[in-house]
């Protein structure tokens, strides 16, 4: 969950919060590690340099980046409360900002395919970047900072695994066009060639599709 959650307001009718989160913390560590350094260096000089014009010189300096990063850092902490990766049982919403505020939302039935990334570093301390890829007018939308960025993929994808299958029942079938039809075995298909389905499920769902 979230330090600030999404706001309700935003929602639509039906529409059910399944995952909400910040940032991982370390979109904080660059500013933070600034800022340590920093007052660690000021204390440095003015606890072992004994000339005084040379110590005020170094003090002054150290203590005026101290302040440049502290609220470097404080702006991080700001945006990093103000920006959220919201998954509902409709949409896939990414929104940040707190006075000048952008956005992207995604329809589940339009995500095509999510993968993640990670270095050697965000492994360790379980971060990592999203890549989601829609069928829409988004195409390619890449998210950094995703805390456990595998989980929340396998998150995704549960999603927009049950939105498919439920936009492909017989009941919701009749209202389909040929293109709605012809898109969503794109979808099956996309699912069926990263492992999110089975061959017995995506064979069932495209009969179902054909037959109705």
């Amino acid at each position: 969950m979230s330090a600030m959650p999404f706001p309700a307001r935003l929602l639509h009718d039906n529409e059910v919060i399944q995952l909400d989160i910040n940032p991982h913390w370390w979109y904080l560590g660059s500013p933070g590690l600034v800022t340590v350094a920093c007052l660690f260096g000021a204390l440095v000089v003015n606890a072992q340099i004994d000339i005084v014009w040379l110590r005020d010189l170094l003090s002054y300096v150290f203590w005026a980046a101290m302040l440049v990063s502290a609220a470097w850092l404080i702006k991080r902490a700001v945006e990093w409360r103000t920006t959220y990766l919201v998954l509902t049982n409709q949409r896939l919403i990414y929104r940040q900002g707190v006075v000048a505020r952008h956005g992207v939302e995604m329809l589940l039935e339009k995500v095509s395919n999510v993968n993640f990334s990670q270095t050697i570093f965000q492994r360790i301390v379980k971060a990592g970047s999203l890549l989601i890829e829609s069928s829409g007018e988004q195409g390619q939308q890449q998210i950094d900072d995703i805390p456990d960025p595998e989980a929340v993929q396998n998150i995704i994808h549960s999603a927009v695994l049950t939105r498919v299958r439920a936009a492909t029942t017989p009941t919701a079938a009749p209202s389909a066009g040929a293109d709605d039809v012809v898109s969503q075995l794109e979808r099956l298909e996309a699912l069926l060639d990263r492992g999110t389905i089975t061959q017995v499920e995506f064979d069932r769902q495209k009969q179902r599709l054909l037959r109705d």
